[in-house]
């Protein structure tokens, strides 16, 4: 009780809140772009599970985190395997309607998003850690709270690819601008980065582009050959 009588206790709650609205964003597109893939009766229990699944690996994150961003080329491999991603979420365009339109299965659609959110959280949880100050309570209640807050945007990034598809290539183009960045932000190229910042922003612009490319070329080759 004393805990909740905390003004500190709930500002860090507050700031870990904040942290994650702003940061879920991505993450709800990866599990909307995963999710959209599978018969309607199925995405709800991919978001369900994927986003669950994406808190609790954060929460394990948090403790290694730091020491992973360390080691060197860990993060252009994670970023690589995140336009990997990108290209194949992309290439699975779902042209086909009616009976003739091919599902995914859930257990890839979960997998797709864990693997993502994998790569995508490493720098995340170093945030809401500073935030949490060591509070273990603090850190596991506001990434809880995460939770719903990823479900209600992937829900609703599913429902507005289904209305305007243009917002799934965009979804693809930020998988991939995340994945460039991620590439450029290895601790190996820090040095260079340090002296060419606009760097950053030409590696998350080629990854967003690359993404985008090879996505439409794979949907509609296809496309074709399913013609």
């Amino acid at each position: 009780m004393e805990l909740l009588q905390s003004a500190d206790f709930w500002i860090g709650l507050l700031k870990i809140v904040w942290i994650n609205i702003i940061l879920s964003g991505d993450n709800a597109v990866v599990i909307a772009m995963a999710a959209r893939s599978l018969p309607p009766a199925q995405q709800k229990k991919a978001v369900l599970f994927g986003s669950g699944a994406a808190v609790v690996l954060r929460i394990a994150l948090t403790v290694v985190a730091a020491k992973l961003l360390a080691l060197p080329y860990l993060q252009i491999v994670g970023g690589l395997l995140l336009l990997y991603i990108g290209v194949q979420l992309l290439s699975e365009g779902d042209e086909e309607e009616g009976e003739g339109k091919e599902y995914g299965t859930m257990m890839t659609a979960v997998r797709t998003i864990l693997i993502a959110d994998l790569v995508m959280s490493l720098d995340n949880v170093i945030a809401v850690a500073a935030a949490a100050q060591g509070d273990t309570t603090l850190l596991i209640l506001g990434l809880a709270i995460s939770i719903p807050l990823v479900i209600f945007g992937s829900t609703l990034m599913i429902k507005l690819m289904e209305r305007f598809p243009i917002i799934v290539m965009l979804g693809a183009a930020l998988i991939g601008w995340v994945g460039g960045e991620t590439i450029v932000s290895d601790v190996t190229l820090r040095d260079t980065l340090a002296g060419m910042p606009w760097l950053h922003y030409v590696g998350a612009a080629l990854g967003a582009a690359f993404v985008v490319l090879a996505g439409r070329f794979l949907q509609k080759r296809t496309h074709v050959a399913a013609h």
